[in-house]
């Protein structure tokens, strides 16, 4: 591990530290630590943003090609800043409509092919002819069937009704739950990483 290696590991061993000392209490160097993530972060995203959107999109387009209709979204890009003046803040709210019914209509197909028609497809998969399969799917089907009763207020929950309802709601549960393990084991999955970085650095460096 050569000089520059050791001093830049080093640097990043220390805001690691700053970083897990909130766990005892709130202090100045979790709060620089803090700080710092913020601002390098914005400056990161900044200068990406400008090598990916603005140079491609509107410096290449509009001085190399001559396409000078890409002006106007860039002036509309360029409006979203009136949003920080008192006075000309009403400005914003035309290139902020337009972003919006755009975004949306992109993202409305998207959501509904990834969210609703997907899930559809795969409670209408053939049973199968093994008894595994045959039970998954019944068991996926029939989920997604007790989980739209539960959200079926037209009829009060009670009888044979409320008993599937109910079933619908240990079907969320079950997938909240999922999805929460899944989140939680990602960020255990950083907490290890973080200090096999640690126990690695103290080792290879300091002997320890």
């Amino acid at each position: 591990m050569g000089t520059g290696e050791i001093i830049w590991n080093g640097l990043a061993l220390f805001m690691t530290l700053c970083i897990f000392s909130i766990l005892y209490r709130d202090n100045p160097f979790y709060r620089i630590a803090e700080h710092l993530v913020v601002g390098v972060s914005a400056g990161y995203f900044a200068i990406i943003l400008y090598y990916t959107s603005f140079i491609p999109k509107v410096w290449v387009p509009v001085v190399h090609e001559h396409k000078f209709y890409y002006l106007v979204p860039t002036l509309l890009g360029v409006l979203m800043w009136a949003r920080f003046s008192r006075k000309w803040s009403w400005v914003s709210r035309y290139p902020i409509a337009a972003y919006m019914g755009i975004g949306m209509g992109v993202a409305i197909p998207v959501t509904m092919q990834t969210l609703i028609l997907v899930p559809l497809h795969a409670t209408m998969q053939p049973m199968g002819f093994t008894s595994m399969a045959l039970f998954n799917n019944l068991l996926v089907a029939g989920g997604v069937l007790c989980a739209l009763v539960y959200f079926f207020f037209s009829k009060e929950h009670t009888g044979a009704f409320g008993g599937v309802a109910k079933v619908g709601i240990w079907t969320l549960m079950v997938g909240f739950g999922a999805g929460f393990g899944l989140t939680v084991m990602g960020r255990v999955s950083l907490l290890i990483e973080r200090f096999t970085f640690i126990r690695d650095y103290l080792q290879n460096v300091l002997g320890l």
